[in-house]
């Protein structure tokens, strides 16, 4: 038998593990600043690049693609190479990944504090980098594959599977949703439009969670633990199982998050009844991780490495049993909206992702750097005080979440809202919103002491160099089944069918969802009321996606009595046949804004952006006076509406060509609306006077962003009238 010599590459998992670190803290500091204007929301007044609005999307991304991002590349191309007895397929492939996914991350960091935003959930960048997103995804994976090709090992170890389906679903996820038309350099428009926006967006957003943060760590699960124990996985047939029908399973469960929206039924109900399935797959997974540690118990009182992944495997096991019981509509009506989804989400982002990727380091920087860890007992300072962080951060969300939820709900016995006024709520959780950032502040303060524990540690050890390596070379043995093995186990050896396999069965629960959706029109009933947005309105519906308004407000409400009552009629699907992007929302820090349209005058959502705190007394949220000072530029509105009618919105060539006299008209009667207010009046002729004196340019009061925003406010929830509505609804139109 002939035994080979090789190397494995570790200078690309040690950069990658870099990364991690490096983009670990940043996105867990700007998350740290976010709760923090919870509290305090001028903290960052008037820099409109630190904005609430604009650092969401920013600290998502870059916890989700940046920290977790790169700590999967790590341990895939640390585990894979191993596995398979064999060095990555190319070393120009590892290195394009790598560059190439910190180029996107910079990218990320640069545009979305300057508002360029699709505003979808987990999906906000913008179509250049899309495509960039794509290209080195796809160097990945043919990395990963072309490995798998020349290895060294017969059978393809279970770890590898989940590689294999996290790259092949993240792909077609990645692709469908950000189908998009572009209209300049960094602006673009989805395809999709309102409820099939919306289901295409959930169906990546959920498997998003599941296929990016859950699916490859199963992978890594399945690695690091048996190692970190020096114990086998605890059982073989039921890693089969799990894999199968975890990913054909949750891959519909998408739909959960739409439910009592204008959604069809009957996709709200497919999506509920996957979702209750897959806690079956997802426990099977954490009790093959857990009983894996079976006799090494001791060794988990001493190692903190394994107490990180015991509580990593513990807090997938919460979520995965919290996210079917979330998807129960009576549990939904309750949760959805509120801060319990924040709490859920954190506590799977927190304690399964990130304790998981801190064992995962604490236990491959020794063996690569060739020495001890500096410090356990620092170690395990950071296990006990990110584990007090993790509970301090959660639960208090989740007494908000049920806060909200009752407050909400709570009627008088004459019919009336207790609570009508909304910050009423928002008042009485203030104390949890200090707690959360209390838990965020003592979860950093363990990950710099791990910054710290691993930089001595490295400081300590050998450069880290190429690992030699040495297996037997895979000798050729027949396509077709052995006598006694099994199926599986020669599916095993097949990487290519294997791939295939795992692909036929994600597509099929997106196939039976989404084609119905978006080919099937009668779905989507249509209004006739219902039109387009004027020139002026869809200037400030951009202006609206750019200032991250969605990550506050939502614009659905649902068909309960107590939403109903507080907001105004329920949403209706063919009311939003004509937003590209959707803008339902997921989270209600402040009100929902379907149905404000007409309920304020213009002059109090000028003063509502400028100081929120002078309209709505106890208000947390910031302030956007650039808004009303800014000039704003509408040059490129008639590529815009060019780019709607390409996709189906019923814009007239009159109406192109009279975009801008359109624009005038409408801005000229909101700038005299305006004038009907005497405060207005005396800041607007001290702000000209203070130009004039200072030789600076004086911008009408039409031409500023707030005038296009206010338009576009105005027109929310005014295409039908109640009494109207049930007329108004035509099948099959």
């Amino acid at each position: 038998m002939e035994v080979q010599q090789f190397y494995y590459d570790n200078k690309i998992v040690k950069n990658f593990l870099y990364a991690t670190l490096f983009w670990g803290i940043i996105g867990m500091l700007v998350g740290l600043l976010l709760a923090l204007m919870f509290l305090f929301p001028n903290i960052t007044d008037g820099i409109s690049f630190l904005s609430f609005g604009r650092l969401r999307p920013l600290h998502t991304n870059a916890v989700i693609f940046a920290f977790v991002g790169n700590a999967i590349f790590a341990g895939v191309y640390y585990s894979t190479q191993r596995l398979l007895k064999a060095r990555m397929f190319s070393d120009f492939l590892s290195k394009f990944n790598f560059w190439g996914w910190q180029a996107i991350i910079v990218a990320a960091a640069i545009t979305l504090p300057l508002g360029y935003s699709t505003s979808k959930e987990y999906a906000e960048l913008e179509w250049p980098i899309d495509i960039a997103i794509a290209l080195v995804w796809v160097a990945f994976g043919w990395n990963l594959i072309g490995t798998m090709v020349k290895r060294r090992q017969r059978h393809l170890y279970v770890a590898i599977w989940f590689y294999l389906a996290t790259f092949v679903t993240v792909a077609v996820l990645h692709i469908f949703n950000s189908l998009e038309l572009p209209v300049s350099a960094l602006k673009s428009y989805s395809v999709y439009a309102g409820v099939q926006d919306a289901l295409v967006q959930w169906w990546y957003g959920h498997n998003a969670v599941a296929f990016f943060l859950t699916t490859p760590f199963l992978g890594l699960m399945y690695y690091f633990v048996p190692k970190a124990a020096n114990r086998p996985v605890y059982s073989y047939r039921l890693s089969i199982v799990h894999f199968w029908s975890l990913i054909f399973i949750y891959i519909w469960a998408g739909p959960h998050h739409l439910l009592y929206t204008a959604l069809p039924e009957w996709a709200q109900n497919l999506g509920v009844a996957f979702s209750v399935m897959l806690i079956a797959p997802s426990w099977g997974g954490m009790i093959n991780g857990l009983l894996t540690l079976r006799g090494a118990w001791d060794k988990v009182r001493t190692d903190p490495t394994l107490k990180f992944m015991v509580v990593a495997i513990t807090g997938y096991g919460m979520a995965t049993f919290e996210g079917p019981m979330l998807s129960l509509k009576n549990v939904n009506a309750i949760a959805h909206f509120s801060d319990w989804i924040i709490a859920h989400v954190h506590v799977g982002a927190l304690a399964w992702n990130g304790f998981l990727a801190f064992g995962m380091i604490y236990w491959m920087v020794p063996k690569m750097f060739k020495t001890r860890l500096h410090s356990i007992p620092m170690a395990n300072f950071h296990f006990w005080i990110g584990t007090l962080g993790i509970i301090l951060y959660a639960l208090p969300m989740y007494v908000a979440g049920f806060t909200q939820a009752l407050m909400w709900k709570d009627f008088n016995p004459d019919g009336s809202l207790v609570y009508g006024n909304f910050l009423e709520t928002v008042n009485e959780i203030m104390p949890m919103y200090w707690m959360r950032a209390i838990g965020g502040t003592l979860y950093i303060v363990g990950f710099i002491a791990m910054l710290y524990n691993i930089v001595v540690t490295v400081r300590s050890g050998s450069k880290v160099e190429d690992e030699l390596a040495e297996a037997a070379a895979l000798t050729r043995v027949s396509k077709k089944r052995t006598a006694g093995e099994t199926y599986h186990t020669w599916l095993e050896r097949k990487p290519i069918k294997l791939t295939i396999f795992a692909t036929i069965a994600i597509l099929i629960g997106g196939i039976v969802q989404i084609v119905p959706t978006i080919l099937v029109k009668s779905n989507i009933p249509t209004i006739s009321s219902v039109k387009p947005y004027s020139p002026l309105e869809l200037e400030g519906r951009d202006l609206y996606i750019r200032e991250g308004c969605v990550g506050c407000h939502s614009q659905m409400v649902r068909p309960f009595r107590s939403e109903v009552e507080r907001y105004g009629e329920y949403a209706k699907a063919g009311e939003f046949v004509y937003d590209h992007p959707f803008l339902w929302g997921s989270k209600r820090t402040g009100p929902d804004l379907l149905r404000v349209g007409g309920k304020y005058s213009d002059s109090w959502h000028l003063n509502h952006m400028y100081d929120p705190q002078s309209t709505s007394s106890g208000s947390i949220m910031p302030a956007y006076q650039w808004m009303v000072r800014n000039e704003h530029d509408r040059s490129g509105i008639q590529g815009k509406m060019e780019a709607m009618v390409s996709l189906g919105v019923p814009y007239t060539e009159e109406d192109i060509e009279n975009a801008f006299t359109s624009m005038e008209e409408q801005s000229i009667q909101i700038e005299e609306n305006l004038y009907a207010d005497p405060d207005f009046v005396k800041s607007y002729e001290a702000d000209k006077n203070y130009a004039a004196e200072n030789g600076l340019e004086f911008v009408e009061m039409r031409d500023r962003e707030i005038v296009s925003l206010i338009a576009y406010l105005q027109r929310l929830g005014t295409d039908i009238k109640v009494k109207q509505t049930d007329e108004l609804l035509s099948e099959n139109k």
